[in-house]
């Protein structure tokens, strides 16, 4: 599966409170449709999907929320696009195919979130990594 084009359709990012009191932040993520793209001329052998998306992140109580939404193209090989195309008429699709396209949208659209926070002034919906001074360490090379 190769990632050939990512697009948002709408970027949301509302602070309706300056109260973090009791803050809880909430995230949610869906795919909204799955169709074939026939745009794109293919030799056959591979297939491209659109793939419809929302993200969420909600603070909580009534804090603040941000949304995205948008689409993104992916490249198949044709058997098993026409496999994931079934399986989501059945809203059924595969642990594999679904950690593969929330990985994408979590990726492209955790780093807009974080844009967002910073300008907005709310903390980060997760926590970044950070450098820590180690005592046992001191004086080592």
């Amino acid at each position: 599966m190769k990632l050939v084009w990512f697009g948002f359709r709408k970027i949301l990012g509302e602070r309706l409170s300056n109260s973090l009191k009791d803050l809880k932040v909430k995230t949610s993520i869906k795919m909204d449709e799955i169709k074939e793209n026939e745009s794109i001329n293919s030799d056959g052998k591979e297939m491209f999907l659109d793939v419809k998306f929302g993200y969420k992140i909600d603070y909580e109580p009534n804090v603040a929320k941000l949304e995205f939404t948008g689409i993104m193209t992916i490249s198949v090989e044709a058997k098993k696009g026409k496999e994931i195309l079934k399986q989501w008429k059945k809203k059924d699709l595969s642990e594999e195919v679904n950690i593969s396209f929330l990985n994408v949208v979590m990726n492209k659209s955790n780093v807009k979130a974080l844009q967002l926070e910073e300008e907005l002034n709310l903390p980060y919906h997760f926590s970044l990594p950070v450098l820590r001074f180690s005592k046992n360490q001191e004086g080592k090379n």
